[in-house]
């Protein structure tokens, strides 16, 4: 059995309201001993016996950020159907790259999660780290007949939803949140009304000025609008993915006053980017929901601090090169994201004072564990050793990702903080390089 000791490491641990200088010591998967080096009440005493005579290493984490791998509850991962595009070992390998622990995957795979056959595929496959399905709501995505949502969540489904397509029937919707009730799991929500979202970019004066096709943020928002009152009917679950707009923001906000079970998410580069962006035709910016205004983005960052915003997910979205080599109107929306979250929300969150890394880190670990009743404890003695070694102060460019696929619209862009070890059960993975 080899045995890992981190010294001298600054933890910060949401699970378990920690923030200390500890030496942590590993032994094959588990976490065996916590101990503290500054005065103070250490989260456990002790440790567990330790076994035969192992094989030791050592990482000394001073100066660096020790904290639990991150939970991404919103990521496609393509396969089945577009392995050309991600496969879940891609896919999970760049999660391990970016921090991650667990990564929650989307259902609008081809075919899609609407069966427990595909979920077995998905629970049976390589993978670099934890992966958790997201079952469809409706069969085939389709919107018109309620999938099998017992049978999904007896495979292992942790939510259901059809993203990548909104529910647009009303009572469809209604029933889908009645049924996974039942089971004690969220929909999540892909708010899109496409009779409003007919554009390629954000509806506005950066729209105007380039002759491209708009989505009014209304789009966005009377979906939401909507999917609050059934889930204030149903006394139901919602989970509203990738807001974008300041309205949005504002209706989850009342919603959560009058305390109604919604929770929502932001993406990275919704609170990094806006539509200006565009002005470039690169088709790295073109998303969806798309890239907003900047009044829009500054009340994302505002939502973060203030706790309406529980989660920052990546929404990873894949393409092909040769799919992204379009002309922008014709490119397909979606950008990557899990190699770069992380020090997305340090350079654009933390670093100008918005939020501090403990709320940043709330927003990546324990928040989404939570909301999804994932079996994720953080740094505990016994528990497996997922841990996240960070330079949060190292600035690094991103050049080359281990996803199959290279949309990122940080592509060429400098960012702060970056990670330097992932520990996925024990194995140490190495990314100083």
């Amino acid at each position: 059995m080899n045995k890992l000791i981190i010294k001298n490491a600054r933890v910060i641990d949401p699970f378990t309201d920690t923030d200390g200088t500890f030496d942590i010591l590993i032994e094959g998967e588990k976490v065996i001993e916590l101990k503290r080096k500054e005065r103070g009440r250490s989260p456990a005493k002790g440790g567990a016996k330790r076994g035969k005579r192992v094989k030791e290493r050592v990482i000394d984490a001073r100066g660096l950020l020790v904290i639990p791998g991150l939970v991404d509850m919103h990521a496609h991962l393509r396969e089945p159907g577009r392995e050309d595009e991600e496969t879940i070992f891609s896919g999970t390998t760049a999660a391990l790259k970016g921090g991650y622990q667990a990564v929650v995957c989307m259902a609008n795979t081809e075919p899609p999660i609407d069966n427990i056959g595909i979920v077995r595929y998905i629970n049976e496959a390589e993978k670099a780290c934890d992966v958790y399905p997201v079952g469809a709501a409706t069969k085939g995505l389709k919107g018109k007949e309620i999938a099998e949502i017992g049978d999904l969540v007896n495979a292992g489904c942790v939510a259901v939803s059809d993203d990548g397509m909104p529910i647009i029937d009303a009572f469809i919707m209604r029933r889908a949140l009645e049924y996974s009730k039942q089971f004690d799991i969220p929909l999540i929500s892909h708010p899109e009304d496409l009779n409003l979202s007919v554009g390629v970019m954000n509806e506005g004066v950066v729209s105007t000025e380039l002759g491209l096709s708009g989505t009014p943020s209304s789009a966005e928002e009377t979906m939401i609008a909507r999917d609050i009152l059934l889930a204030r009917f149903t006394k139901s679950r919602l989970h509203i993915a990738h807001i974008s707009t300041k309205g949005s923001l504002e209706l989850i906000r009342r919603a959560k006053e009058e305390g109604l079970n919604v929770t929502c998410e932001v993406t990275p580069h919704h609170f990094s980017l806006t539509d200006d962006f565009v002005r470039t035709f690169d088709t790295n910016f073109k998303m969806n929901p798309p890239l907003r205004s900047e009044e829009d983005r500054e009340a994302m960052i505002k939502g973060l601090k203030d706790g309406i915003i529980d989660v920052i997910a990546t929404d990873h979205a894949p393409h092909a090169d040769f799919e992204k080599e379009l002309e922008f109107d014709q490119a397909p929306f979606g950008v990557i994201g899990l190699e770069t979250a992380l020090a997305c929300g340090i350079t654009y969150l933390v670093k100008p004072g918005y939020i501090t890394i403990k709320q940043l880190l709330q927003k990546l670990t324990i928040n989404p564990s939570r909301i999804l009743s994932l079996p994720i404890k953080g740094l505990i003695l016994g528990e497996y050793a997922n841990i996240t070694i960070v330079d949060t102060k190292l600035e690094w460019v991103p050049q080359r990702f281990l996803s199959k696929s290279s949309n990122s619209p940080f592509l060429g862009k400098k960012l702060c903080g970056k990670v330097l070890y992932t520990i996925n059960k024990g194995k140490v993975f190495d990314w100083k390089d």
